[in-house]
């Protein structure tokens, strides 16, 4: 009985180490290193390969276009996906599941478009590991065959039309005799129709009667082929050449003779009458370049002072923005001063299923005490939208040491179901932690090393300069900052548990000053500033800071 409890232990531990390892298993998607050559109306096959290899059938795989939220094809729990598929791509798309195991996943899409043309991302995700790949597919299609005719004489030639329609790209028209010489066009024009095929018609004078036929050629320029068609033109179709133009060219030869003469004797008295007038406008351009040269010195001492004073702008705009500071702690005290607390509740009615909101509407935690772990990310949004202005909250975090929680700001538009990813290009500026390190959600994703667990987090946003920034109002210090960017529509609190026991609660601004807008003008001079640098400092907390080094006044 012992011996038989012992292998039943033994047999769960090494399912549980198998678990692990599966979980914090991490791999490579490569994608074709060259375009995919697809020809209209025909099928082709987008492939992807997991390095190391491994089995992918129980994988998320998924195939977009240029962003994730237009879905080509989606594998998910052993089943293909079409709830979030791009209409254009329903019925044409299926999964080869020949060598799935063996970490090979191939999209088949049928009858090829000239809308299939261009970048793919391939997707695949095992737990709360993921990558991509990108790869090209070049669409390609032969059109109708050239149609060539005579349009009529042209000058002292024939002008011969050449069409085609149904190409895809844009074709190319070459002209050819017999010998194979190309003729140049006299013009090439290009249109789509409703299905983004190319037509084309160019255009060709033939001046030699001799010639005979005439060859129009289409090329495919991806595929390498080409359609062609020729055309003989029979001599009578040139005009004749008439008796008197060997005479009337003699005549316009002694013309031109005479006229050079004659010519050169006007400009030899013309130069003569030239040159005192010359003498005259030297004197003059002397006159007009010495008043120019003036007048560009004081041009230039006019931009040096505009230079001057616009550096010396920007230097001030600078400082305002980067303050002065003589701890840690006063840091985030000016912070406040110029910006107002935005109060902040919680929108039931976008929290995620197994998210308990209080009844205040300010404290966020699992529905169920014991649920850990979710395999999908589970978040809810404030209550209200930012549009402009300068705010800022508190939120107090309460987590174990492996947890894992994000915190910031999004727009209300962006996907929040299943396991979606965060990032500012997708509409995410948040800061959190997994796997007891902390993060900001940039992409690529940036670790951060706070000095000390930040359990009470500032959030604070700037609309007009498009700044999302956090700091641990713990100490004072700072956490993180979002490069600039221009906001688009409302910006909502975001709030996010993945793992863990953790918990979250926005801080109250009802009481004290915080919240009261204070104008930007409410400081001293630069000058003065600088003059008395350890005047008007305080800490507001029980931290003896020491003053910085000169060179560390402005926030890094």
């Amino acid at each position: 009985m012992e011996g038989h409890c012992s292998r039943s232990l033994l047999c769960c531990l090494a399912s549980l180490l198998l678990l692990v390892q599966l979980s914090t298993e991490q791999f490579q998607v490569i994608g074709p290193r060259h375009p995919i050559l697809a020809v209209l109306g025909e099928d082709v096959i987008l492939p992807c390969t997991l390095v190391p290899a491994m089995n992918a059938e129980n994988m998320e795989l998924g195939w977009f276009r240029t962003t994730f939220s237009q879905t080509v094809f989606i594998y998910w729990n052993h089943w293909e996906q079409t709830e979030e598929q791009m209409a254009e791509y329903r019925g044409r798309t299926s999964l080869v599941r020949g060598c799935l195991t063996e970490g090979h996943a191939a999209m088949h899409l049928r009858q090829v478009r000239v809308s299939d043309n261009g970048m793919y991302t391939c997707f695949f995700r095992h737990g709360g590991f993921y990558e991509e790949a990108d790869l090209e597919v070049k669409v390609a299609g032969m059109g109708s065959d050239p149609q060539v005719h005579i349009e009529g004489p042209e000058e002292d030639g024939v002008r011969l039309v050449c069409k085609a329609s149904g190409w895809f790209p844009k074709p190319q028209v070459q002209w050819r005799d017999l010998s194979g010489n190309n003729f140049p066009a006299l013009s090439e024009t290009h249109s789509q129709d409703t299905e983004e095929l190319f037509s084309v018609e160019a255009t060709l004078v033939v001046r030699d009667s001799s010639v005979g036929n005439v060859t129009c050629s289409v090329l495919n320029p991806v595929l390498g082929q080409e359609k062609a068609m020729a055309i003989y033109i029979p001599e009578p179709f040139f005009p004749q050449a008439s008796p008197w133009k060997p005479a009337f060219a003699v005549i316009l030869t002694m013309l031109g003779l005479l006229l050079l003469g004659a010519c050169y004797f006007i400009r030899k008295a013309h130069s003569r009458r030239m040159q005192v007038r010359q003498e005259k406008e030297h004197q003059q351009r002397l006159k007009k370049q010495e008043q120019q040269a003036k007048e560009e010195v004081l041009k230039a001492i006019d931009e040096l002072k505009a230079d001057l004073n616009q550096r010396k702008a920007a230097y001030l705009s600078a400082w305002r923005k980067a303050p002065l500071y003589a701890d840690v702690c006063s840091l985030v005290d000016w912070r406040k001063e110029q910006f107002q607390a935005w109060s902040v509740t919680l929108d039931p009615l976008s929290a995620h299923h197994w998210l308990s909101i209080s009844h205040e509407k300010m404290h966020l935690s699992w529905k169920d005490p014991s649920l850990l772990y979710c395999d999908e990310k589970c978040s809810v949004l404030g209550l209200k939208g930012i549009t402009s202005g300068r705010w800022f909250w508190e939120v107090e975090i309460e987590n174990e040491l492996f947890s894992k929680w994000t915190l910031g700001v999004c727009r209300k538009d962006v996907r929040r179901t299943g396991n979606y990813l965060e990032s500012s290009q997708r509409g995410f500026w948040v800061m959190g932690k997994g796997n007891n390190k902390y993060f900001a959600q940039t992409d690529p994703e940036t670790c951060l090393s706070p000095r000390q667990d930040p359990c009470r987090v500032g959030v604070f946003l700037d609309y007009s300069e498009g700044d999302v920034s956090f700091y641990n109002m713990i100490d004072g210090s700072h956490i993180f900052s979002f490069p600039p960017i221009s906001f688009s529509g409302a910006l909502f609190p975001y709030f996010m548990l993945r793992y863990g026991g953790v918990s979250m609660t926005i801080c109250s601004m009802a009481s004290g000053s915080e919240g009261l807008p204070v104008p930007l003008n409410n400081f001293s001079p630069l000058e003065e500033i600088l003059s008395t640098p350890m005047e008007g400092f305080s800490s507001g907390c029980d931290v003896n800071c020491a003053p910085p080094e000169a060179e560390s006044l402005l926030l890094p």
